[in-house]
């Protein structure tokens, strides 16, 4: 059975050869085959597929290699250049003054971002919606690295995904598909266990399925964590969650 991403790429209606994966250790595959990224042009091919459009040359060039030399710093981008080109796959469109990602290449966080939105505005299929990434972790961008531009990119797929993670739950718990919508929420608990959304996500999924208990437990575990954390109490709002559904028996 495929992994999360590539169930997820392979389903994707834009979805092309070859493909540059970035949540992990960043590397290409042409369809079963896995390519590694030269060293020297691995942060140059990363950084020019997450500006998402042309990047000019002395721009990455100075933010690569940010050293008071430009003729050293444009070496550096003309060597990486040629050490991507090296790997026998056209991935990056350059000329004189700039260079971007080709057409034809697909990014997997790119795919990842497009099923998330679809599960947010409620238009993906019933197979996409039945999607559930078992470890969210390995859907992180680009672990260690601390670059400014890799931390936001990261931050914003994370927020992306957390927030697809919640309405994917309530949307499966709506279909009756009360076990992946317990699986999906408790994926957004177990990446960010102090968010108030996700935790409110899993107890109205436990009581959903009418597993009152369940969700008695998911907030008991919760209160602990925020009292050891941060020394406060759930929300009220949170509280009468499980109140409220007591009064409907």
């Amino acid at each position: 059975m495929p992994d999360f991403p590539q169930a997820v790429i392979a389903g994707d209606p834009l979805h092309p050869l070859p493909v540059l994966h970035l949540l992990g250790e960043p590397f290409v595959s042409v369809g079963a085959r896995r390519m590694e990224v030269p060293r020297s042009g691995k942060r140059l091919l990363v950084f020019v597929a997450l500006r998402h459009g042309r990047v000019e040359r002395m721009s990455a060039a100075g933010s690569l290699w940010p050293v008071n030399d430009e003729a050293r710093a444009g070496g550096n981008l003309r060597s990486a250049l040629w050490r991507l080109r090296q790997m026998g796959v056209p991935l990056l469109d350059t000329d004189k003054y700039g260079l971007c990602l080709r057409a034809d290449v697909v990014l997997d966080v790119d795919a990842i971002s497009r099923w998330a939105t679809r599960v947010i505005e409620g238009t993906a299929s019933s197979a996409e919606l039945r999607m559930v990434p078992r470890d969210v972790e390995a859907l992180d961008l680009l672990p260690g690295w601390y670059e400014d531009w890799a931390l936001i990119e990261r931050e914003r797929v994370r927020q992306r995904l957390l927030h697809a993670l919640e309405a994917q739950s309530r949307q499966l718990a709506h279909r009756g598909l009360h076990a992946e919508s317990v699986e999906a929420a408790m994926a957004a608990v177990c990446a960010e266990p102090l968010r108030e959304s996700a935790q409110r996500v899993l107890i109205e999924a436990h009581l959903a399925e009418g597993n009152w208990i369940e969700g008695r437990r998911s907030l008991d575990a919760y209160a602990r964590l925020l009292d050891r954390d941060l020394g406060v109490r759930p929300a009220p709002g949170l509280v009468a969650l499980l109140h409220h559904d007591v009064t409907q028996w």
